[in-house]
């Protein structure tokens, strides 16, 4: 475990820098705890991508905290601030898999990693000895289902696509209709990142679910969002848009290793209510991984 931390730190570092350093510089210039300093670390916290809402909350926190022990002293401020913000992330909350086939829609806007992630995903499970199918859904990208084919190809799973501008529905209905056939234990769903037309797209994951839906009656199993963490706050309106188009179950942050941005993680908790199952922190099939809330807080905090 002690390995495995020190590695998460080192990927962590960009965070660690632009959020743990950030704060206890800050509290390093006050010599007494007023509302100067607790304003002052409200704007400090936004500027940390953690949201609006979450901040004003976490400094409401902190400031009851003060009142009931009576703090003077600036310097204990950061461990306290560190209890709220692990409080907030919450327990871990793993990928729901089911004891047959399972099913994952991948939802997200283009440019944020989600032919990569999903090739991540699918070698994630293939490496526990899953048998996987991905479901080229995107057929509205040009070249989408060729770039998810290489990244099947590299995760050793199989992978149902139909020729760019076909009707997403019908590749995910063939894929179904694969996965059973070859006992596939888990099936991806890629699909469309287009925002520019909100009501195209709700419509056309409606259609993608009904259709899963109608074969598996308890699936999708997960909705999955893909986020990029070098967004920040940008993030968590995200998640507010695609709750529109589908119920979202749950988070992958790509891009955590390359961002000062890793803040935003308390605000999709806190604030968009949403679960953090993933995060991308490299570039090789091997970074992608589970998150753990507290190993997260542990390799941002811990010195």
């Amino acid at each position: 475990m002690a390995g495995f931390i020190a590695s998460l730190k080192e990927k962590l570092t960009k965070t660690r820098q632009g959020f743990t350093e950030k704060i206890d510089s800050f509290f390093a210039r006050f010599t007494k705890v007023d509302e100067n300093l607790l304003e002052e670390l409200e704007e400090i916290l936004i500027q940390s991508d953690i949201g609006a809402q979450t901040s004003f909350e976490l400094v409401e926190d902190l400031r009851q905290i003060v009142k009931e022990q009576r703090i003077t002293d600036p310097a204990a401020l950061p461990v306290k601030l560190q209890e709220i913000i692990r409080e907030y992330l919450g327990e871990r909350q793993d990928l729901i898999m089911n004891d047959e086939l399972t099913v994952f829609l991948v939802v997200g806007v283009n440019g944020v990693g989600k032919t990569t992630t999903i090739g991540k995903m699918a070698h994630l499970f293939t490496q526990q000895k899953k048998k996987v199918i991905l479901a080229a859904a995107d057929t509205f990208r040009a070249a989408a289902s060729e770039q998810l084919e290489i990244w099947a190809g590299r995760a050793g799973a199989d992978i149902i696509k139909h020729g760019e501008g076909a009707d997403p529905a019908a590749v995910v209905f063939d894929a179904l209709q694969a996965a059973r056939a070859r006992k596939a234990d888990v099936l991806i769903v890629d699909t469309a990142g287009r925002l520019h037309n909100k009501v195209n797209l709700m419509n056309e994951l409606n259609k993608i679910k009904r259709v899963i839906a109608r074969e598996i009656p308890e699936a999708p199993h997960e909705v999955l969002l893909i986020l990029d963490a070098t967004t920040g706050q940008n993030a968590i309106q995200q998640v507010k848009i695609f709750r529109e188009a589908s119920d979202v179950t749950g988070v992958i942050l790509t891009k955590m290793d390359g961002t000062a941005k890793g803040g935003v993680v308390v605000g999709l908790r806190h604030e968009a209510n949403v679960a953090v199952k993933l995060m991308g922190v490299g570039e090789t099939l091997e970074d992608l991984r589970p998150f753990d809330p507290q190993e997260f807080a542990q390799a941002i905090f811990e010195r």
